[in-house]
């Protein structure tokens, strides 16, 4: 859209390429690489207690670089990178994207919540998902005004439009699920995903279960599995590459989102089987914007969290009413495409960015909740809908 964009975050891969985030005391090294045409700085980590990163670096190069830019954009909650701006005062007016609270981990949380707020009250505007989660958070309920609604969104072409080795894949899928239902999940097995109750609900309900993802809970979930009979319509794939996740969004009968707790705020893997027509089975978790992502009757079910009876009971009624599983999918296609698309997402972005850069263009309160952003850059670009 225009924009000369760097980003700046933590280097989690060592020097043969592994994945080291969640490793306590192992280094890695400062590296810049090009994203297509945006520059990234990866700034190397010294050791991570509590997902905290300990780092050098990124204070001076913030500091040293604070006239190349025009805007400062922080993806909360990042604890190393609020650390870095509660330690130092700049020029450049700050928009936070707040992606959650943070709610697990109890021996951060308090000190965190300081240094979030230094940096929070001199923060312009705060970009949430939902309003769901922005009237539900105890954080946000200090800077409302301040906060403005803006939903995530992803390129759908490539959902809407899947190649052939994704076309190939589900027809693959299918033919290994035979005339049997196939159900999808897919995230990181981790305790708020909530895979335990799609497990239990595979128990009560027919077909097959693909669960895409991998993490610490595997051995305990497949235990579970074997525990309840399940384990021989259990496939698990610790990944897809993007084609065949595309694929396994094609195949699918309905995906499973069984996540518990508010951690989960959004859930991005809903938009990208809503854009391929999967119906959403998700779950009613409170001050969560899980359940307005996908629509209960409008693009899927939704139950309550930890109820797995309710997720079969949802699963099976697409099963026995074709029509219904239909709708969802129609419905669940025109939801990603009003709501969900990148460029709606950015254009409001860039909404917010212009209000602070040229007040004088944007007298007043600017109504971004309602899409009415206007904006040079909005006529450059425009929407295809």
């Amino acid at each position: 859209m225009g924009c000369h964009v760097s980003v700046v975050c933590i280097n989690h891969l060592d020097k043969n390429g592994s994945d080291v985030w969640a490793e306590r005391f192992i280094r890695t090294s400062s590296v810049t690489t090009e994203d297509g045409k945006v520059h990234v700085h990866k700034f190397g980590k010294l050791a991570t207690l509590a997902r905290f990163d300990f780092c050098t670096g990124i204070r001076r190069f913030i500091r040293q670089s604070a006239n190349d830019f025009d805007i400062l954009h922080l993806h909360v909650p990042n604890p190393a990178m609020c650390v870095a701006l509660a330690s130092i005062r700049t020029r450049l007016p700050i928009v936070v994207t707040y992606h959650s609270d943070i709610v697990k981990q109890r021996f951060i949380r308090k000190p965190f919540r300081i240094v979030e707020n230094r940096v929070f009250d001199r923060v312009e505007k705060i970009i949430v998902a939902t309003q769901a989660y922005r009237d539900s958070s105890e954080v946000l309920a200090r800077y409302l005004d301040k906060t403005v609604v803006v939903p995530f969104g992803l390129d759908l072409q490539p959902f809407k439009r899947p190649s052939e080795k994704a076309i190939a894949f589900a027809e693959q899928l299918r033919k290994q699920a035979g005339n049997s239902p196939l159900w999808l999940c897919v995230g990181r097995l981790v305790y708020y995903k909530g895979m335990e109750f799609a497990i239990r609900a595979l128990e009560h309900c027919p077909g097959r279960l693909l669960i895409v993802g991998h993490g610490e809970l595997f051995e305990g979930l497949n235990a579970l599995a074997e525990k309840l009979g399940v384990v021989d319509r259990l496939d698990w794939r610790s990944s897809l590459d993007d084609d065949e996740l595309r694929g396994a969004y094609l195949a699918a009968t309905a995906l499973w989102f069984p996540s518990i707790v508010r951690s989960e705020a959004f859930g991005l893997v809903q938009i990208e089987a809503m854009a391929c027509g999967c119906p959403i089975i998700n779950t009613n978790i409170e001050g969560s914007g899980v359940s307005w992502v996908s629509l209960d009757g409008a693009s899927g079910c939704t139950v309550p969290i930890r109820d797995p009876l309710a997720l079969a009971a949802a699963a099976k009624s697409l099963i026995d009413k074709p029509e219904l599983r239909s709708k969802l999918s129609d419905g669940a296609i025109r939801r990603a495409d009003e709501l969900f698309d990148v460029r709606l997402m950015t254009q409001r972005t860039m909404g917010v960015y212009e209000a602070l850069l040229y007040p004088q263009r944007h007298p007043g309160r600017m109504d971004l909740q309602a899409m009415k952003v206007q904006s040079p850059i909005r006529e450059m670009v425009p929407v295809e809908r």
